[in-house]
């Protein structure tokens, strides 16, 4: 047996090829969009790609099968109770796919999503044992999908919540302890709240250790399970649909151009959002005015696809020779409308002085100093639930980061705001959105919430 997992750390998305190497048969699980690297690894090893088999609609990224299946020819799979404008075999529950002698299982485990299906992973057709169990969203390492996002239309959280229970409970927690588990999602995922950074377990693990997975009753599980989990971003509807529907391919060879700066500013007239993906710091010392900046470095897409609407026309300001590549993350969230990118800012800022503006960046010291002044800022906390329970500045006004696009309009546009998350990152995409969309008079905090921590137990020891 040929087993491969990909790991795209942006998204915190894993994907898998299997494959039997006497007769070359493959099937990808859970592809992302821009697909080369599996065909080209199925290439290298001679291998036949047959199918692609997503274990439910993605919510959190635009999935690769369509492409996989125009590269070629492969059938899509999904569980039974799948739904979809393109044809798609319709696995069934126990339903067995052969390979040759490596063998795969379906296994239905709704609650994420109603079509939700985990694959069984068999070595050999005779074996008694799974390999392992590729568990899609229904169960993560430390942690089970969240049944609560609106990615199921006519469905409510209660009643996935109980199909969920029922497929931790009784179905996986029923497999043998050393049957290995293999996600297709890791640390930093909105899909669940507790996900652990390792890429792979056992059934046995995650009975021992996993909260989800101790016997407890249908009501203690809904309980946990929904109890704290982070805001979802935007586009994660969006995304659900759309992996229903047919809708254009990616194709890399046809990407978007470098725009002169006359061609960029035009855009940026017409309406375009100029996402700038540099450095905080680099955007606070120049960046062109009404820029939302989303670093690179981090988790861009799903950030991106937070603060910027699927239909709005994208122009990208990025760190050098990473144009590309923050487009091609763009379009993994399925955002295709990005007309093109300004290369080498620093080149061209010059030129274009009168449109470029400076961030404001505040030090624990001089947010306090304002605080205690006559005009006092409003604070705004755009980290998550669960980091605001360890803490907070008070007074401050809590918005996570993916509720914010929906409720600037409850800050006040009168008075000076300041923003602020764990560290910094998360706070200069914050105040960007809130200048782009007419906030003037906006800062964020450098070092974030744990500065402002830093600073007040030293000066209370």
């Amino acid at each position: 047996m040929f087993f491969a997992q990909y790991y795209l750390d942006c998204l915190s998305h894993a994907s898998y090829m299997i494959a039997d190497e006497t007769t070359g048969k493959a099937v990808v699980v859970d592809p992302r969009r821009d697909v080369s690297e599996y065909v080209a690894d199925a290439e290298a090893h001679g291998f036949t790609i047959e199918g692609v088999i997503n274990t439910h609609f993605h919510a959190d990224f635009l999935a690769g099968h369509l492409e996989l299946a125009d590269r070629t020819g492969a059938w899509i799979g999904y569980g039974q109770r799948a739904e979809a404008e393109y044809p798609i075999r319709k696995l069934t529950d126990g339903e067995r796919i052969s390979l040759g002698d490596v063998t795969l299982q379906i296994m239905e485990t709704p609650g994420h999503t109603p079509e939700s299906i985990s694959i069984l992973l068999f070595e050999h057709a005779a074996d008694e044992t799974a390999y392992g169990v590729l568990t899609g969203d229904a169960l993560f390492i430390g942690d089970v999908g969240r049944p609560d996002l609106l990615a199921s239309i006519g469905v409510t959280a209660d009643e996935l919540g109980k199909m969920l229970y029922d497929s931790i409970q009784h179905k996986l927690m029923a497999l043998p302890d050393e049957v290995r588990v293999f996600p297709a999602h890791g640390a930093g995922s909105a899909c669940g709240k507790n996900l652990s950074t390792e890429r792979q377990s056992t059934i046995g693990n995650q009975r021992a250790t996993n909260y989800a997975c101790q016997p407890m009753s249908e009501e203690k599980f809904l309980a946990l399970v929904t109890a704290g989990q982070p805001s979802a971003p935007g586009y994660f509807v969006y995304d659900a649909i759309l992996n229903r529907k047919e809708h254009d391919l990616f194709d890399p060879a046809h990407a978007p151009r470098p725009l002169s700066t006359e061609e960029f500013l035009a855009r940026r007239a017409a309406g375009a959002v100029v996402v700038d993906g540099r450095d905080p710091q680099e955007f606070a010392a120049g960046h062109v005015r009404g820029s939302v900046n989303v670093p690179a470095d981090g988790r861009f897409a799903e950030q991106a696809g937070t603060v910027v609407r699927p239909e709005q026309e994208v122009v990208v300001v990025a760190p050098q020779d990473r144009e590309e590549e923050l487009v091609t993350r763009l379009a993994r969230i399925g955002f295709d409308k990005v007309t093109g990118y300004l290369r080498e800012p620093e080149g061209a800022f010059p030129a274009i002085a009168d449109e470029l503006t400076q961030a404001s960046r505040l030090t624990v010291d001089q947010l306090r100093e304002a605080l205690a002044g006559d005009r006092p800022p409003v604070v705004v906390d755009v980290r998550g639930g669960g980091e605001r329970e360890e803490g907070f500045i008070e007074g401050s006004v809590h918005i996570p980061l993916a509720e914010l696009p929906k409720r600037t309009a409850e800050l006040p546009a009168d008075r000076p705001l300041v923003v602020h998350c764990a560290g910094g990152h998360r706070s200069s995409i914050a105040a960007s959105l809130l200048r782009h969309t007419g906030h003037t008079d906006v800062s964020d905090l450098l070092g974030g919430y744990g500065a402002w921590l830093v600073q007040t137990e030293s000066a209370n020891a």
